[in-house]
Protein backbone atom coordinates (compact mmCIF):
# COMPACT_ATOMS: atom_id res chain seq x y z
CA UNK A 1 0.00 0.00 0.00
CA UNK A 2 1.29 3.44 -0.91
CA UNK A 3 2.15 5.73 1.98
CA UNK A 4 -0.04 8.36 0.32
CA UNK A 5 -3.05 6.14 0.95
CA UNK A 6 -2.36 5.66 4.64
CA UNK A 7 -5.12 7.47 6.51
CA UNK A 8 -3.78 8.94 9.79
CA UNK A 9 -7.24 10.05 10.91
CA UNK A 10 -8.59 6.49 10.76
CA UNK A 11 -5.50 5.16 12.56
CA UNK A 12 -5.80 7.66 15.44
CA UNK A 13 -9.58 7.23 15.83
CA UNK A 14 -9.23 3.45 15.73
CA UNK A 15 -6.40 3.47 18.27
CA UNK A 16 -8.46 5.62 20.63
CA UNK A 17 -11.43 3.25 20.34
CA UNK A 18 -9.20 0.18 20.91
CA UNK A 19 -7.65 1.80 23.99
CA UNK A 20 -11.13 2.62 25.29
CA UNK A 21 -12.20 -0.99 24.73
CA UNK A 22 -9.13 -2.13 26.68
CA UNK A 23 -10.03 0.25 29.52
CA UNK A 24 -13.50 -1.30 29.56
CA UNK A 25 -11.95 -4.74 30.06
CA UNK A 26 -9.61 -3.55 32.82
CA UNK A 27 -12.37 -1.88 34.83
CA UNK A 28 -14.86 -4.75 34.47
CA UNK A 29 -13.13 -6.84 37.12
CA UNK A 30 -16.30 -7.72 39.05
CA UNK A 31 -19.06 -10.08 37.85
CA UNK A 32 -21.65 -8.43 40.10
CA UNK A 33 -24.67 -6.97 38.34
CA UNK A 34 -25.03 -3.51 39.85
CA UNK A 35 -25.96 -0.07 38.52
CA UNK A 36 -22.35 1.11 38.74
CA UNK A 37 -21.38 -1.62 36.26
CA UNK A 38 -23.13 0.51 33.63
CA UNK A 39 -20.54 3.26 34.06
CA UNK A 40 -19.23 2.12 30.72
CA UNK A 41 -17.49 3.62 27.67
CA UNK A 42 -19.77 1.70 25.27
CA UNK A 43 -22.00 4.67 24.44
CA UNK A 44 -19.04 7.02 24.01
CA UNK A 45 -17.33 4.52 21.70
CA UNK A 46 -20.41 4.36 19.48
CA UNK A 47 -20.82 8.14 19.29
CA UNK A 48 -17.10 8.75 18.77
CA UNK A 49 -16.83 6.23 15.95
CA UNK A 50 -19.97 7.54 14.30
CA UNK A 51 -18.76 11.13 14.51
CA UNK A 52 -15.14 10.79 13.36
CA UNK A 53 -14.95 7.95 10.84
CA UNK A 54 -15.77 9.59 7.52
CA UNK A 55 -16.52 6.29 5.82
CA UNK A 56 -19.76 4.62 6.96
CA UNK A 57 -18.36 1.07 6.94
CA UNK A 58 -15.54 2.17 9.23
CA UNK A 59 -17.94 3.93 11.59
CA UNK A 60 -19.92 0.73 12.14
CA UNK A 61 -17.40 -2.07 11.71
CA UNK A 62 -14.44 -0.86 13.81
CA UNK A 63 -16.38 0.13 16.97
CA UNK A 64 -18.57 -3.00 16.71
CA UNK A 65 -15.50 -5.19 16.35
CA UNK A 66 -13.91 -3.52 19.39
CA UNK A 67 -17.12 -4.07 21.37
CA UNK A 68 -17.16 -7.73 20.32
CA UNK A 69 -13.51 -8.33 21.30
CA UNK A 70 -13.98 -6.68 24.71
CA UNK A 71 -17.24 -8.62 25.26
CA UNK A 72 -15.57 -11.88 24.27
CA UNK A 73 -12.61 -11.33 26.62
CA UNK A 74 -14.91 -10.43 29.52
CA UNK A 75 -17.22 -13.37 28.82
CA UNK A 76 -14.33 -15.82 28.77
CA UNK A 77 -12.67 -14.41 31.91
CA UNK A 78 -14.61 -12.30 34.41
CA UNK A 79 -18.10 -13.53 33.58
CA UNK A 80 -17.34 -17.14 32.59
CA UNK A 81 -18.20 -18.73 35.96
CA UNK A 82 -21.54 -16.90 35.99
CA UNK A 83 -22.54 -17.11 32.32
CA UNK A 84 -24.01 -19.73 30.04
CA UNK A 85 -20.62 -20.83 28.74
CA UNK A 86 -21.35 -19.43 25.28
CA UNK A 87 -19.35 -17.13 23.07
CA UNK A 88 -21.23 -14.07 24.40
CA UNK A 89 -23.80 -13.28 27.08
CA UNK A 90 -27.51 -13.88 26.61
CA UNK A 91 -29.38 -11.14 24.76
CA UNK A 92 -26.20 -9.76 23.20
CA UNK A 93 -28.04 -9.00 19.96
CA UNK A 94 -30.13 -6.32 21.72
CA UNK A 95 -26.95 -4.64 22.94
CA UNK A 96 -25.35 -4.79 19.49
CA UNK A 97 -28.52 -3.50 17.83
CA UNK A 98 -28.58 -0.59 20.27
CA UNK A 99 -24.86 0.00 19.65
CA UNK A 100 -25.42 0.22 15.89
CA UNK A 101 -28.27 2.70 16.41
CA UNK A 102 -26.08 4.76 18.77
CA UNK A 103 -23.37 4.85 16.12
CA UNK A 104 -25.96 6.03 13.60
CA UNK A 105 -27.01 8.76 16.03
CA UNK A 106 -23.38 9.86 16.25
CA UNK A 107 -23.17 10.11 12.46
CA UNK A 108 -26.39 12.10 12.16
CA UNK A 109 -26.13 14.38 15.16
CA UNK A 110 -22.37 14.98 15.28
CA UNK A 111 -21.77 16.11 11.71
CA UNK A 112 -20.66 19.33 13.33
CA UNK A 113 -18.68 18.79 16.54
CA UNK A 114 -19.93 21.08 19.28
CA UNK A 115 -20.76 20.89 22.97
CA UNK A 116 -24.49 21.18 22.32
CA UNK A 117 -24.44 18.45 19.67
CA UNK A 118 -22.40 16.23 21.97
CA UNK A 119 -24.91 16.66 24.81
CA UNK A 120 -27.85 16.02 22.46
CA UNK A 121 -26.13 12.93 21.04
CA UNK A 122 -25.41 11.63 24.53
CA UNK A 123 -29.06 12.02 25.52
CA UNK A 124 -30.24 10.24 22.36
CA UNK A 125 -27.62 7.53 22.87
CA UNK A 126 -28.81 6.81 26.42
CA UNK A 127 -32.46 6.77 25.31
CA UNK A 128 -31.63 4.25 22.56
CA UNK A 129 -29.73 2.05 25.02
CA UNK A 130 -32.54 2.27 27.58
CA UNK A 131 -35.43 1.51 25.22
CA UNK A 132 -33.74 -1.18 23.12
CA UNK A 133 -31.76 -3.19 25.66
CA UNK A 134 -34.58 -3.14 28.21
CA UNK A 135 -37.04 -4.25 25.56
CA UNK A 136 -34.81 -7.32 25.31
CA UNK A 137 -34.91 -7.73 29.10
CA UNK A 138 -38.71 -7.37 29.17
CA UNK A 139 -39.61 -9.57 26.20
CA UNK A 140 -40.30 -13.09 27.42
CA UNK A 141 -39.45 -12.13 31.01
CA UNK A 142 -41.01 -14.04 33.90
CA UNK A 143 -40.55 -11.03 36.16
CA UNK A 144 -42.40 -8.40 34.14
CA UNK A 145 -45.90 -8.78 32.72
CA UNK A 146 -45.88 -9.10 28.93
CA UNK A 147 -47.92 -5.94 28.53
CA UNK A 148 -47.13 -2.29 27.89
CA UNK A 149 -47.39 -1.72 31.64
CA UNK A 150 -44.87 -4.50 32.22
CA UNK A 151 -42.47 -2.90 29.75
CA UNK A 152 -42.84 0.44 31.53
CA UNK A 153 -42.13 -1.30 34.86
CA UNK A 154 -38.98 -2.75 33.32
CA UNK A 155 -37.89 0.71 32.10
CA UNK A 156 -38.50 2.24 35.53
CA UNK A 157 -36.46 -0.51 37.22
CA UNK A 158 -33.60 0.23 34.83
CA UNK A 159 -33.36 3.95 35.66
CA UNK A 160 -30.47 3.54 38.18
CA UNK A 161 -28.54 1.53 35.57
CA UNK A 162 -29.18 4.05 32.81
CA UNK A 163 -28.17 6.91 35.10
CA UNK A 164 -24.73 5.31 35.39
CA UNK A 165 -24.72 4.65 31.65
CA UNK A 166 -25.41 8.37 31.10
CA UNK A 167 -22.52 9.34 33.37
CA UNK A 168 -20.20 6.86 31.68
CA UNK A 169 -21.12 8.13 28.23
CA UNK A 170 -20.56 11.73 29.31
CA UNK A 171 -17.22 11.14 31.05
CA UNK A 172 -15.70 8.87 28.41
CA UNK A 173 -17.21 11.01 25.67
CA UNK A 174 -15.60 14.18 27.00
CA UNK A 175 -12.24 12.38 27.14
CA UNK A 176 -12.50 10.91 23.62
CA UNK A 177 -13.94 13.94 21.84
CA UNK A 178 -11.83 16.40 23.82
CA UNK A 179 -8.59 14.50 23.22
CA UNK A 180 -9.19 14.09 19.51
CA UNK A 181 -10.13 17.74 19.03
CA UNK A 182 -6.95 18.79 20.82
CA UNK A 183 -4.84 16.45 18.68
CA UNK A 184 -6.63 17.57 15.51
CA UNK A 185 -5.97 21.20 16.39
CA UNK A 186 -2.24 20.48 16.47
CA UNK A 187 -2.14 18.12 13.46
CA UNK A 188 -4.28 19.45 10.60
CA UNK A 189 -3.80 16.20 8.67
CA UNK A 190 -6.42 14.66 10.99
CA UNK A 191 -9.19 16.87 9.61
CA UNK A 192 -11.94 15.07 7.68
CA UNK A 193 -11.19 16.89 4.41
CA UNK A 194 -7.53 15.83 4.71
CA UNK A 195 -8.58 12.18 4.87
CA UNK A 196 -10.72 12.54 1.75
CA UNK A 197 -7.75 13.97 -0.15
CA UNK A 198 -5.57 11.07 0.92
CA UNK A 199 -7.95 8.28 -0.16
CA UNK A 200 -8.80 9.74 -3.57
Amino acid sequence: MSLKKIDPRTIIVLLMIIITGAVRIVFNFSPEISPIANFSPVGAMALFGGAYFTRQWKAFSFPLLTLFVSDFVLQQTVFKPYGNGGLLYGGWYWVYGAFALMTLAGRWLMKKISVSNFLLSTFVCVMIHWLVTDFGVWMGSKIYAQTLGGYVDCLVAAIPYESWFLMGTLVYGVILFGAFELIKKKYKILAANAELKIIR
